[in-house]
């Protein structure tokens, strides 16, 4: 190394120990003890930076408004949750956390062998019993409880009481005529693209289940316009829809939209009514839709989408028939028919308290005891206890599924309920 660049390196080094000591003598170091921090070191808030940049007066204000304690405010809101009745919600909760009510209706499922659940639906009365093969409990017992408890019949046996969902209160609800499953339903109201608002007519109230859907999916600015011929299937759907939005009401902090008109007449002589009404989508429900198609085609917009529930192939073969025949305006984009596949997946069956595929026959071989394990059948569900912990097992047995399982299909499977035609209007090109 030449001798400048020694003499430079030397007085690097100086200049180093002096700035250091300068530190050391408090030039540099904070009250605490600690080396202060540069003017780039020190984190700025966006507001400490604004208020930087204007004069000491507005600096000074802006300070002490940012200082300002904002406890007052939480107290207020404090005071109008205390000052607020028990049973105030919020506008945006859904169901009531609280439980359940006189009115209201109660889902109770009782286990039963084969790996099934019954369900029994009831509104709730104070002098009313839900009655089971379990036995019997008081409905008394039940107003109050929140959902999801599990209560003891008369003769010992459990209920899971839950609010039902809609699906489940349409299969529950008592009926005339077979229903739209709700397995179908959803379907339809993807093909027929349903948007709250809309206004969608229904042929064949049935038993309401596919006004309940119609009168969710359109919300409470949409309208759902229901025939039905029968007058005591069009009863049985108003009954059935009234009782549903009354529960609804007492178990929920919203109101169920008001939406559906049932009308006791025959679709095809409503030719008059249809010319002051304009349809976003039309689902008939009825034997021969054909017959109805010439006069609510009229009122179906531009491209709108008529949904056709059948039981038979033979009366899609005669819709699309008449159709061709009469050359009414609509295409058939889709036929087809929902199928689901339910599976069961549980536990193996335990033998000499070890699963049947962990099972050893070699001789003079002490195995430490495994768990035994009580099975509770719930709906193609298996949730298992431990009766006694003879040992605990590792992690590493337990992240690699100590106990095997065995999955399959379930011997109950939903069948054809019904085929379901999509037909698309068009305007046909002048001749």
């Amino acid at each position: 190394m030449s001798l400048p660049a020694l003499s430079l390196m030397r007085a690097w080094r100086a200049l180093r120990r002096a700035a250091f000591s300068a530190l050391s003598s408090g030039r540099g170091v904070a009250p605490g003890g600690r080396p202060r921090k540069r003017a780039w070191e020190t984190s700025l808030s966006p507001l400490e930076r604004v208020r930087r940049l204007l004069p000491p007066e507005e600096a000074a204000a802006v300070g002490r408004c940012a200082a300002a304690p904002e406890a007052p405010r939480e107290e207020e809101e404090e005071e109008e949750k205390a000052a607020a009745p028990p049973d105030a919600l919020p506008e945006a909760a859904g169901a009531r956390p609280g439980p359940f009510r006189a009115g209201e209706l109660a889902l109770a499922e009782v286990r039963r062998k084969h790996n099934t659940t019954l369900k029994l639906l009831c509104r709730l009365a104070a002098g009313s019993v839900l009655t089971s093969p379990g036995g019997i409990v008081h409905h008394r017992d039940i107003i109050g409880q929140l959902p999801g408890q599990v209560l003891r019949t008369s003769a010992g046996a459990r209920l899971l009481l839950r609010r039902p969902s809609l699906e489940e209160y349409v299969l529950l609800m008592p009926r005339g005529p077979t229903i739209a499953y709700p397995k179908d339903v959803s379907a339809l109201l993807m093909m027929m693209d349903i948007h709250p608002g809309d206004t969608v007519l229904e042929t064949g109230s049935g038993s309401g289940a596919m006004s309940l859907f119609l009168s969710r999916a359109v919300g409470p600015k949409g309208r759902v316009i229901s025939y039905e011929i029968r007058d005591d299937h069009h009863n049985l759907a108003k009954k059935n829809y009234r009782h549903w939005r009354a529960a609804w009401e007492i178990g929920h902090a919203e109101e169920w939209p008001d939406n559906v008109d049932f009308i006791l007449k025959d679709i095809s002589t409503a030719a008059a009514d249809m010319k002051s009404v304009t349809l976003d989508a039309v689902v008939l429900d009825m034997l021969n839709p054909q017959s109805a198609l010439p006069v609510v085609h009229p009122s179906l917009k531009q491209g709108g989408v008529c949904a056709v529930y059948l039981a038979n192939i033979t009366q899609v073969i005669d819709l699309l028939d008449r159709i061709r025949t009469c050359k009414l305006p609509f295409l058939c984009e889709r036929i087809i028919e929902v199928t689901h596949r339910n599976w069961l997946v549980l536990p193996a069956k335990i033998k000499n308290c070890k699963p049947s595929q962990m099972v050893e026959t070699q001789e003079h071989i002490e195995e430490p005891p495994q768990k035994e394990y009580k099975e509770i059948h719930i709906q193609d569900q298996v949730v298992l206890k431990e009766s006694e912990y003879n040992e605990s097992l590792s992690d590493d047995a337990e992240t690699y599924c100590s106990v095997p399982y065995v999955a399959r299909p379930s011997y109950w499977q939903e069948a054809h309920s019904a085929f379901l035609t999509k037909l698309r209007k068009f305007r046909p090109l002048l001749s």
